[in-house]
């Protein structure tokens, strides 16, 4: 009797740990601790970015990817200050080589991930302004672009009409904005008369025209340079993502938004 007394709660020990939610079971299927980057990156990627991140979720579902998005200047001063970002995408190859002059870049994983166009847009219902030469007319009060100092946009906008010989002529019309999306919003809400911005932001909005496009002999190739950080915490993590947006299935995704593909087979060899 005694026997058959102690086999019970023997028996029901071991059901426990064969049943579905047994304990043993729970233990064998104990998930991964959670992997989490946080990519700081030029404001014009938005759109593309969250797409990515979505992508990327079917590939490492273990993993969260957290943006900091905007002017790629801010961003850069926000690295340099101590910062905690894993990747940096940045709209200019200037701030990515001011980091990697102060040895804040993780070596061997810098690369270009996409091209831009500088375009000039206006409001919908514009019509005064056709051409970059048509910013110089006195109708035209107002001009938005991002601030030269920390917006690569601006930059980019400021070497334009250097490129036609009337920035400084322009300077008492300018409105710089923050970042390159605030630029757009001044001439989607009517504030401005035109902007200067990237061909991928004025093709997220249906209230803008594009009257005019940058040649590309006009100012310094727009590239968007990106590299995992010396500071990241996950760096096996960051270079796998990293890799993911130099893959096919990020680069259609980029393609999508307006973005131009670049040669990563010279930009290879130029890294060596």
């Amino acid at each position: 009797m005694r026997l058959k007394f102690m086999q019970r709660p023997f028996a029901v020990f071991l059901t426990a740990l064969l049943v579905p939610n047994g304990g043993f079971a729970r233990l064998r299927k104990t998930p991964e601790p959670q992997k989490e980057l946080t990519v700081s990156a030029a404001i014009s990627l938005k759109d593309a970015l969250d797409e990515i991140a979505k992508l990327y979720g079917t590939e490492a579902p273990g993993t969260v990817i957290h943006f900091n998005l905007g002017a790629s200047g801010t961003l850069q001063r926000q690295i340099e200050q101590g910062a905690p970002v894993d990747i940096f995408i940045s709209a200019s190859e200037d701030q990515m080589d001011s980091l990697e002059s102060r040895g804040l870049v993780l070596a061997g994983t810098r690369r270009n991930l996409v091209k831009n166009t500088v375009v000039l847009v206006i409001p919908k219902a514009g019509s005064v302004i056709s051409s970059f030469q048509d910013l110089a007319r006195p109708e035209v009060k107002h001009i938005a672009i991002g601030e030269p100092g920390t917006v690569p946009a601006g930059k980019y906008a400021q070497e334009v009409l250097t490129h036609f010989k009337f920035y400084e002529q322009l300077k008492p019309k300018f409105v710089l904005g923050k970042d390159v999306r605030q630029v757009l919003t001044y001439v989607v809400t009517g504030n401005v008369d035109a902007g200067i911005v990237y061909a991928t932001d004025a093709q997220t909005s249906a209230e803008v025209r594009v009257v005019a496009t940058a040649p590309e002999d006009s100012h310094s190739p727009v590239n968007y340079p990106a590299a995992a950080l010396k500071g990241s915490k996950e760096p096996a993590e960051a270079k796998r993502f990293l890799e993911f947006l130099v893959g096919a299935r990020a680069q259609e995704v980029f393609e999508k938004y307006g973005f131009k593909p670049v040669d990563q087979r010279k930009i290879a060899a130029s890294a060596q």
